[in-house]
């Protein structure tokens, strides 16, 4: 009898999360492809306000997240103001512990933006991990169109007005919305002209349904205040402070 020989194992990877499309997209593009096992979501929480800097999501909706995609949620805390060297610092604790733990790989939604790349390289090099950027290179216009037509729900959670109009934050991302973009703006919204929350997917086994709460300004961004949908009342906690939308 001849025994067949055991497969390898394959590369450990978190992927790191936003809570939006690009991060979604990246989790579903590496469990599609089936080269990498998806071993969590690392995502980076304000201490204070216990919500993910700039995109403003509160910790609740990005752990409906994490269950809906059947992985672990590994956490960042981070304080505010964060200095640069604090937040290396405290992501590379957090990567020491994912690697102790197997972890291999770290995938980014990253889209074209070159020195973000160099710094994520430079970073996850420092560290030991290899990073993946599944999603790098691909025309942005088509990648939207083709996560939305694949079933990904998404509601814009922070806009900088500098190059959108106030009045898109809380909306739905679709095509009708797409359209309506000026010429200027990054359909996916790369250079931080919009940041989303992803609701529904191919990624996730359930959806997690949202309704927009409170739109206020912090620190120059317009940001809604999402809130799960099975709440009749606000959630309690502090809005976003400045710097964590």
């Amino acid at each position: 009898m001849v025994r067949a020989s055991p497969q390898p194992a394959r590369p450990r990877a978190l992927v790191a999360w936003s809570s939006g499309k690009d991060a979604a997209w990246t989790l579903h593009a590496l469990q599609r492809a089936g080269r990498v096992e998806v071993a969590g979501l690392l995502t980076t929480l304000s201490e204070r306000a216990r919500r993910v800097p700039v995109h403003g999501v509160r910790e609740t909706l990005v752990a409906r997240q994490a269950r809906a995609a059947g992985l672990p949620l590994r956490r960042v805390p981070l304080p505010w103001p964060c200095p640069n060297a604090q937040y290396e610092a405290r992501m590379a604790e957090a990567l020491a512990a994912a690697r102790a733990d197997g972890v291999t790989h770290v995938a980014f939604g990253d889209l074209f933006l070159e020195d973000v790349r160099r710094y994520r390289e430079a970073q996850m090099a420092a560290c030991g991990l290899e990073p993946l950027f599944p999603l790098w290179g691909r025309d942005t216009r088509a990648l939207v169109h083709e996560m939305l037509a694949a079933g990904l729900r998404a509601r814009i959670t922070c806009i900088d007005p500098r190059a959108l109009a106030p009045t898109f934050v809380g909306c739905e991302l679709d095509t009708a919305l797409l359209a309506a973009l000026p010429p200027h703006v990054d359909p996916c919204g790369e250079r931080g002209e919009l940041h989303t929350f992803v609701w529904d997917g191919p990624m996730f086994r359930a959806p997690v349904p949202v309704r927009t709460g409170a739109v206020t300004e912090q620190d120059g961004f317009v940001v809604a205040d999402l809130l799960p949908e099975d709440r009749t009342e606000d959630l309690p906690g502090e809005p976003p402070a400045a710097g964590d939308a």
